[in-house]
């Protein structure tokens, strides 16, 4: 799990699809077990940042019809420098989730958590079990660096 990885969406149907594209999500940072960039977005031509996510209003913005709307996305790319942190904001555990041990990582300050199986060496899927949501939000991961 250690490096950095690449985001994309995994399309099910779910409110969320598509969103985090938008907004420019790159993916996600493992340096150790302690320290994990859960969101990171692009900016141009620099390397990706890491966003707070409490900042990001994630547990309401993100499940609103509003937030798949162009200006809004254009609103979140004006504010997206407030929203930079150079801390870390979750951590890698393994836990159980649906009877299988998988590495999963925790928000520190949000009722999410991301479980991740692995694909093959360098592909990892990934779900955002948040605390309100009717359905896991699927993802797909793919190793950088």
């Amino acid at each position: 799990m250690i490096g950095e990885w690449r985001g994309a969406g995994l399309h099910t149907a779910h409110p969320m699809d598509g969103l985090l594209e938008r907004y420019g999500w790159y993916g996600k940072a493992f340096i150790d077990p302690e320290t994990v960039h859960p969101l990171l977005f692009s900016t141009r031509g620099a390397t990706p940042v890491a966003l707070d996510p409490r900042l990001m209003l994630i547990e309401w913005v993100w499940n609103k019809r509003f937030a798949h709307r162009a200006i809004i996305a254009a609103l979140f790319g004006a504010v997206r420098p407030l929203l930079q942190t150079a801390k870390p904001r979750a951590r890698l555990r393994m836990l159980s989730h649906r009877g299988v041990v998988s590495a999963t990582m925790v928000y520190d300050h949000l009722p999410i958590n991301d479980v991740f199986r692995r694909v093959d060496g360098n592909t990892l899927i990934g779900l955002m079990d948040m605390r309100g949501m009717s359905a896991p939000f699927f993802f797909v991961l793919r190793r950088e660096r």
